[in-house]
């Protein structure tokens, strides 16, 4: 359409046009009208410039569009295509990642402390400050009526699973998850899986070290199979008490949606803390299948779309297994109601 011509946040609808293709014809035809978008785009032409670099602003679309078409982008550009990615992917990361890191090793901080601690256990720095209100001049010494413990050390405190729908329609999700899933896999205290899907399944945890690398890994496009992404979670995870499950999805099922729905409750019920975001970009969710999304929240588990910025301060809020619902409302976003 018109509308999706150009590059650029005015035209988020090219990655998802290019991913949906992939949906509807064979993968011949779909080489075709791939090699005719990059030629009405433009793009071969504008990997050719080396200016481009200098240029390119901080646009998840272009690298969506550009992870969308790297089957079919000419070889003496795909260099280029790749450090335009890589620019892209840096500039987000060095906005993202500092909240982020804060965020997890604040909420952890708070989750792990114990105010019983063994004496070995004892934090004193952090008990001295907590009792600095009891100090007696006169004695010089501080009444002490609250220790602070360490906790107990573990290697990784909390298992995060990021499970991400590859869908055309999730293109910017998928470029800011596989940024967050790089973050949050550079924390030693969490334990991080980045799983992407359509109709297959793919386990991208062993880049998390290079989102460029991961993201290239990513087949945007396709069609959708939520139960078995949820199979996959359910056969890996070990701690369910100790794990976040963020499943990125618009929920249109184009597998077996019963036993998406009974899986989805099975891994809640089992503790696992389960949070659907429907939508991770600033574009917030246009469409997504409302039934299954108001039957997930009959279950517990809140489904909402929710930006960039506030993605640090929900998995903070996860960590402390914190309602994440009460937590979408004080900072006023909708969430999906359960079925009357």
């Amino acid at each position: 359409s018109d509308r999706s011509a150009g590059l650029g946040s005015s035209a988020p609808n090219v990655a998802r046009w290019l991913g949906d293709i992939r949906t509807y014809f064979p993968s011949s035809t779909v080489r075709v009208m791939q090699q005719d978008a990059l030629q009405r785009l433009r793009l071969t032409e504008m990997l050719l410039q080396p200016e481009i670099l200098e240029t390119v602003d901080a646009d998840v679309h272009l690298v969506a569009t550009l992870l969308s078409l790297s089957k079919v982008i000419p070889e003496k550009t795909k260099d280029t295509a790749r450090q335009v990615v890589r620019k892209v992917v840096d500039e987000l990361e060095r906005k993202l990642a500092n909240p982020l890191i804060q965020a997890i090793r604040g909420s952890l901080n708070r989750a792990t402390h114990t105010r019983r601690p063994r004496a070995n256990e004892i934090d004193w720095d952090r008990t001295i400050r907590a009792n600095l209100k009891n100090y007696l001049p006169e004695q010089g010494t501080i009444i002490v009526e609250q220790l602070i413990g360490h906790g107990h050390k573990r290697s990784s405190l909390r298992d995060i699973v990021l499970c991400v729908d590859q869908s055309g329609s999730m293109a910017s999700s998928v470029v800011y998850s596989g940024i967050f899933g790089a973050v949050l896999a550079s924390i030693k205290a969490v334990s991080t899986r980045m799983i992407v899907f359509d109709t297959a399944v793919v386990d991208l945890s062993e880049d998390l070290q290079d989102p460029v690398d991961l993201l290239f890994g990513t087949q945007l496009g396709g069609g959708t199979d939520i139960n078995r992404a949820l199979a996959y979670c359910q056969q890996m995870i070990t701690r369910p008490t100790q794990t976040i499950l963020v499943l990125i999805t618009d929920l249109y099922e184009g597998g077996n949606e019963p036993e998406m729905l009974r899986r989805a409750a099975e891994l809640a019920s089992n503790g696992v803390q389960v949070v659907c975001l429907l939508a991770l970009s600033d574009k917030g969710a246009p469409s997504f299948d409302q039934r299954n999304a108001a039957a997930l929240a009959s279950m517990g588990i809140p489904s909402f779309a929710c930006t960039p910025d506030l993605f640090p301060d929900l998995m903070a809020a996860a960590i402390q297994k914190q309602d994440l619902g009460i937590w979408a409302a004080k900072n006023d976003i909708v969430t999906v109601r359960a079925e009357e």
